[in-house]
């Protein structure tokens, strides 16, 4: 009986042993980033291109000249004017589905496929017939990127500079946890009304040379998990209560014998 029950003691510790060891061992291949970089390769020539315009997209454009009352007319505000001019709140303009904004006097222009800056150098041109230096500022009011999956807080992010990488978004969600696909990371892109799926690896140093190294407006960042997680998600949350309970079941073995 007691060489039977020590067999028994034998066994589960060996279960429990290998399943923590097999649970803890994670290559560092899957883990680090930028595999391969080295100090020749930091001077990367910068695949970035300016977001472009689409329908659907919020457009802050502000419009002023040294003559402060002569510009009044060619913004969109919120409310009539009334008083003070800093009193009066500007709107966003919403890009309609044919990719075109009304401007007061100015009327309808077509600003789809525009990037912020090449929509200045437009307005410039419409405007000088009406204003002497004007001075124009454009920006996305809807330029967000939402992280999901594998990172400790997902969530939705505002882009302020319209210059922001994969590795920043993903940074800003609190970095990956261990459980996520370093080597998979799934990247959705909808422009010109097409959604693109690209998967990326974060562990590779092409990706600081990749066309989607730069997020684009909308973009969704899902980070897969790993196959531990999943063997984890598959057994049930109630693992670690299973191995507690072995563990004083051996307890108890233990004193048997």
């Amino acid at each position: 009986m007691k060489k039977t029950l020590h067999r028994l003691f034998s066994l589960y510790s060996l279960l429990i042993m290998g399943s923590l060891l097999l649970g803890s061992c994670v290559s560092t291949k899957k883990i680090e980033y930028f595999q391969g970089l080295e100090s020749s390769d930091l001077e990367t020539q910068i695949n970035f291109s300016e977001p472009k315009i689409q329908a659907g997209d919020l457009i802050y454009i502000n419009i002023t000249a040294a003559n402060a009352e002569a510009a009044l007319p060619f913004n969109l505000y919120q409310t009539p004017i009334v008083g003070a001019v800093a009193s009066a709140q500007p709107q966003a303009y919403l890009v309609d589905p044919d990719g075109n904004i009304n401007i007061p006097v100015l009327g309808k222009i077509h600003i789809a496929g525009l990037s912020t800056k090449a929509l200045t150098s437009k307005l410039e041109t419409e405007l000088e017939q009406y204003l002497t230096n004007p001075v124009i500022n454009i920006r996305f009011e809807n330029f967000r990127v939402s992280v999901l999956g594998e990172v400790n807080n997902p969530g939705a992010i505002s882009v302020l500079n319209e210059r922001m990488s994969v590795i920043e978004a993903i940074t800003i969600a609190g970095d990956l946890t261990i459980y996520g696909k370093r080597d998979a990371v799934l990247l959705i892109r909808t422009e010109n009304g097409v959604k693109q799926h690209i998967t990326l690896d974060l562990t590779q140093k092409d990706l600081l040379e990749s066309p989607y190294f730069y997020v684009k407006q909308n973009d969704i960042i899902y980070v897969t998990p790993n196959k531990t997680r999943i063997n984890s998600s598959a057994v049930g949350p109630n693992t670690s209560v299973i191995f507690s309970s072995i563990s004083v079941l051996l307890a108890v073995i233990a004193l048997l014998i």
